[in-house]
C-alpha cells in the first residue's frame, strides 16, 4: 500500500524527471508514506476495542505538541501501541511557581553558552576533588560521577524532569553561585546580563528559595511511592518532617540567613500596610508546606478516584501468578459492570459470564500450557494460541479490555524522542503537517 502511494506521487509530480530533489516532491512522498502507514495501522486495528493515550511536550521551537497513541490487542492476542498523529496545541501555588521560574532562568543563564557550561563543570570537578581529599566524600565505582545542571521538561506534568533539575541544582549549588558571580564581575558582558546574574544570585541566597527547593525535592522524590499507596497520606508528612533540618544545614553550608520562626513574615515587593500580619512559621508551614501537599493530594485523588481504585483491584484478579491465586469470580463479574456497552444485558447475561468464568478457571489451573505465565498479556497470547479465546469469548473480551487500559506511556515518550531528532535547531521552522508526516513512518518503521 505504501509503495503504491509513493509510486502514484512520483508519476503525478515528476513528469518524467525522476531526480526527486524538489522540496514539494519530497514532502509529497513523505506524506504518502504517512498515509500508507496510517492505513496499515487502521487495517490491523479493524473493529477491535482500543484505548487512546495522549501527552504533551514542547518541541525545539517551544511550541506545545500533543501526541496521540492507540492501544489495542491484535488478532494474535498481542498488545499493540501505535502512533496516530502529532499536532500543535496551545503551578497553582505562587511560591512554587516562582521557584520553577527562577530555576529556569538560572539554567538558561548558567548554560547560556558552552564557555559557561565548561566553567561550571570545571568548578564542580575542582570542588569534588577537594572534598575527596578532605575525606568528606567516599570514592568508588558509580560515586561522584560527572554531572551537569539539567533542564526541566516542557510541561508542568513532567515532574520527573523537574525533579532531576532540582536535584542537580542542589548538588551543584555552590558551583552555580560561583559561575553567577563570575558573570557579575565580567566587564566584557552587557550591563543587562550582569544585572540579571546579580538578581539571580541574590534570589538564590534566600531562605525562601532554600525552603521551596527542598520542599519540592522532598515531595517529588516520593511521588512515585504515593502513586502506589494513595491512602498513606501520613507518609508524606512523616518523610517531610526532616525537611527543616535539611534546609538548615543547606543554609549553614552556603551562608544563607535563617529567619526566626516567631518573627513577623515580610512579603517581598508588597506594600506592608495592606498585608495581614503572620509569623515566619505560619508562612512556611501553612502557606507553603501544607498548601503544596494538599495540592498534590488533590491531584492524585482526581487521577485515582474511588471507581478507579475499585477497577484496579478487580483487574488484579486476572493475574495468572501462582496458578491464578488472585482469581475472584465475584470481582470479575463486578469488573464487567464497568463496561456496560460491552457487557449489556441485551447481549449477555451475568449468568453466562458466571458460567464461563467458572469453567475458565478450572481449565486454566489444570492445563499445563497455562502454568508459569507471568502476566495478563501472556494469558491473552496463550489463549489465542490454544484457541481458548473462542471457547471463552466473554472472559477473553474482559482480558482484552484490561490489556488496553493505558497504564504506560513508553510509546508516547518514544514519539517525543523522535520529535527532538526530526525537529532540531537546524530545522526549527518545520511545519506541523510535515513533522506529522515524517514522524508517523519514522516511529512505525
Amino acid at each position: 500500500m505504501i509503495n503504491e502511494d509513493i509510486k502514484r506521487v512520483c508519476v503525478e509530480k515528476c513528469s518524467g524527471n525522476l531526480k526527486l530533489v524538489t522540496s514539494d516532491i519530497q514532502k509529497d512522498i513523505v506524506s504518502a508514506c504517512a498515509i500508507g502507514t496510517t492505513n496499515s495501522i487502521i487495517k490491523d486495528l479493524g473493529d477491535s476495542l482500543f484505548a487512546i493515550l495522549v501527552d504533551e511536550a514542547c518541541d525545539v521551537s517551544n511550541k506545545e505538541q500533543m501526541t496521540v497513541v492507540i492501544r489495542y490487542v491484535d488478532k494474535l492476542g498481542h498488545v499493540v501501541e501505535r502512533l496516530l498523529a502529532l499536532v500543535g496545541v496551545a503551578k497553582k501555588n505562587m511560591n512554587i511557581s516562582d521557584l520553577f521560574f527562577l530555576v529556569t532562568n538560572v539554567v538558561n543563564v548558567v548554560r547560556g553558552s558552552c564557555k559557561r557550561h565548561d566553567i561550571l563543570q570545571e568548578i564542580q570537578l575542582a570542588k569534588i576533588k577537594e572534598t575527596l581529599e578532605n575525606g568528606e566524600l567516599s570514592n568508588g565505582q558509580g560515586l561522584n560521577q560527572n554531572t551537569t545542571l539539567k533542564r526541566g521538561g516542557g510541561g508542568d506534568t513532567r515532574w520527573s524532569s523537574h525533579y532531576r533539575t532540582l536535584v542537580s541544582l542542589e548538588y551543584m549549588f555552590s558551583s552555580i553561585l560561583d559561575v553567577l558571580d563570575l558573570i557579575v564581575k565580567d566587564m566584557k558582558l552587557s550591563s543587562d546580563q550582569r544585572h540579571e546574574a546579580h538578581n539571580l544570585l541574590k534570589s538564590l541566597q534566600t531562605f525562601e528559595f532554600a525552603f521551596s527547593l527542598h520542599l519540592m525535592i522532598s515531595l517529588l522524590g516520593i511521588t512515585n511511592e504515593l502513586l502506589q499507596a494513595l491512602q498513606r497520606k501520613d507518609q508524606v508528612i512523616v518523610n517531610a518532617m526532616t525537611l527543616l533540618d535539611d534546609i538548615s544545614s543547606f543554609c549553614a553550608k552556603h551562608d544563607i540567613e535563617v529567619p526566626s520562626l516567631v518573627d513577623t513574615y515580610v512579603v517581598p515587593g508588597r506594600v506592608r500596610r495592606h498585608v495581614e500580619k503572620r509569623t515566619v512559621l505560619h508562612h512556611f508551614q501553612v502557606e507553603l508546606f501544607f498548601q503544596v501537599i494538599d495540592l498534590q493530594l488533590q491531584e492524585l485523588n482526581s487521577r485515582f478516584s474511588e471507581a478507579n481504585t475499585k477497577l484496579l483491584l478487580c483487574v488484579a484478579c486476572l493475574n495468572p501468578s501462582d496458578s491464578f491465586y488472585a482469581f475472584d469470580k465475584e470481582k470479575l463479574i463486578r469488573l464487567s459492570k464497568f463496561y456496560l456497552k460491552e457487557f449489556s444485558e441485551v447481549q449477555y447475561s451475568t449468568k453466562e459470564l458466571d458460567n464461563q468464568l467458572e469453567t475458565y478457571i478450572l481449565d486454566m489451573r489444570s492445563n499445563t500450557h497455562f502454568v508459569n505465565l507471568k502476566g495478563i498479556r501472556d494469558v491473552a497470547e496463550k489463549m489465542v494460541e490454544k484457541g481458548k479465546h473462542a471457547l471463552y469469548p466473554l472472559v477473553y473480551k474482559l482480558i482484552t479490555l484490561i490489556l488496553i487500559l493505558p497504564v504506560a506511556t513508553a510509546t508516547v515518550e518514544r514519539a517525543f524522542s523522535a520529535m527532538k531528532i526530526l525537529k532540531n535547531r537546524l530545522r526549527n521552522r518545520m511545519s506541523d503537517q510535515f513533522m506529522v508526516d515524517c514522524l508517523i513512518p519514522y516511529v512505525e518503521k
